[in-house]
């Protein structure tokens, strides 16, 4: 597969990256022996970018990427990237951001231990933490990347403003910010800053946390450890209108030849800011089907169709660590 430079990394990955938020619980109940064939399944299409997250199940995740890949870890370390992200932990029944020093190297080490490697290479800031100065947190990251322990330093869901900041101790290389067909708020200025800064873009949720991914109903009923069934944007009369939406980009993208994942995931890596769309799919048939967007080449007219189809949107949000269970 076709590889891209991740903004002022310099990593070479491929322009889908295939993310392991599911297998961490948050989405309900998956088996290990799914999640392994399913990550056995991405390299074999030649994926060599994988994203996860220490929160992602504190280690679950982690512990899943790392025995599925274990035997190119040790011998072919080089083959594949590896995102991680920090910056979260639990106090008691709740999940708050803590991006101090201490929390930082803590979970730096206990990523190391569960996926079975003596380095990260990206390591990205999970989300902003009002009570850590910005500073502080990229000085810990400059220390941590000094000692090896990480490669690369991003953040995830910050603002121009947190980057700016952050760059005045440690230059921000990449960001990951949720981006899909229902959310474009990042249009407006971080994509323009990245871009401006040679700032990498690993856009998450391309498929709108499985709004685009062509199965949801009127009817969908999700699991009591599923965050979307808390949501009022996958409940009531908002997906009913968004399930309409969807319909129209699905006649749009049969025209293509694709399926409206197809077409979802060729929208986000159309954007020239863009370079890299994180697909997490559950199985390999939906892997598949995300891949096939490498195919689709959208015009600016097709841009421009699937905007006028998109103003009968109701925009989509996502979680934050406060919402999370």
């Amino acid at each position: 597969m076709q590889t891209v430079t991740l903004g002022a990394s310099g990593l070479e990955v491929t322009p889908v990256a295939y993310g392991r938020w599911q297998f961490g619980g948050d989405w309900g109940p998956v088996g290990e022996r799914a999640a392994i064939e399913a990550i056995g399944y991405a390299r074999s299409t030649g994926i060599n970018f994988f994203d996860t997250a220490q929160a992602y199940g504190f280690g679950r995740s982690e512990r899943l990427l790392g025995a599925a890949l274990a035997d190119e870890l040790r011998s072919d370390r080089e083959s594949v990237v590896i995102a991680t992200k920090g910056g979260l932990r639990m106090d008691g029944d709740r999940l708050v951001r803590d991006a101090g020093p201490a929390w930082l190297r803590k979970g730096v080490e206990a990523s190391l231990e569960a996926l079975g490697t003596d380095h990260i290479d990206l390591y990205q800031v999970h989300w902003p933490d009002p009570r850590t100065p910005l500073q502080d947190t990229a000085a810990a990251l400059a220390e941590l990347r000094a000692q090896g322990l990480i490669h690369h330093v991003g953040v995830s869901n910050y603002t121009p403003a947190q980057m700016a900041e952050f760059d005045t101790v440690l230059p921000v290389e990449t960001i990951q910010p949720p981006y899909h067909l229902f959310r474009r708020d990042v249009e407006a200025d971080l994509l323009p800053y990245a871009a401006e800064h040679h700032v990498g873009v690993l856009a998450y949720g391309p498929l709108a946390h499985g709004l685009l991914g062509g199965a949801l109903t009127p009817d969908a009923t999700f699991g009591p450890d599923d965050w979307r069934g808390r949501s009022p944007s996958f409940t009531g009369p908002g997906l009913a209108c968004n399930l309409e939406v969807v319909a129209a980009l699905r006649a749009f993208a049969a025209h293509h030849g694709a399926s409206v994942a197809e077409l979802a995931v060729a929208w986000v890596l159309a954007h020239p800011a863009v370079q890299v769309a994180i697909v997490g799919a559950r199985t390999p048939a939906h892997l598949a089907e995300s891949l096939g967007a490498l195919d689709l080449a959208l015009s600016r007219s097709d841009l421009a169709e699937i905007d006028h189809i998109m103003t009968a949107a109701v925009p989509v949000g996502g979680p934050t660590p406060e919402g999370m269970s």
